[in-house]
């Protein structure tokens, strides 16, 4: 593309929420935010994404592989046990357009952001789970 070519925001006005973690899902959201998608993760408070702590810190929580799969994105830390958590991330479900998870089958639901809860939230969602060995079968609650 020309070095004065104007940049084309494809997502521009597309909110997803991004409740992933590791490589999978980040990387998916992060070339959803590259589009222009207004991308907001969200991670729980402490620990957050297992990316955040491998490999070498830039600073405390902050190491180039997170750094080189969340770039372009808004981050929000709920406690999803709280009603304030649940409060928070019911509105933001309102407002999205998508919803992107990776998480084992069964696990989304459990902590309240499954697809019957976002599609209760939200009627037009749309949900895009990740699993490592897929939604149903006999590898589906193997750990990635």
């Amino acid at each position: 593309m020309p070095e004065n070519s104007p940049r084309i925001d494809l997502l521009e006005g597309v909110r997803v929420l991004d409740f992933t973690h590791v490589h999978a899902g980040p990387l998916c959201t992060y070339q959803l935010a590259l589009m222009g998608a207004d991308v907001i993760k969200v991670e729980a408070p402490g620990a957050g994404d297992q990316m955040r702590s491998m490999g070498v810190q830039l600073a405390p929580g902050i190491s180039p592989g997170f750094l080189g799969q969340n770039a372009n994105k808004r981050s929000i830390a709920l406690d999803l046990k709280t009603e304030d958590g649940v409060r928070v991330v019911s509105r933001l479900m309102k407002d999205a357009d998508v919803i992107v998870i990776n998480m084992r089958p069964g696990t989304a639901e459990r902590i309240g952001i499954g697809y019957e809860t976002a599609r209760t939230a939200n009627p037009s969602i749309i949900y895009c789970a990740i699993s490592g060995y897929g939604q149903t079968g006999p590898e589906a609650d193997r750990p990635a």
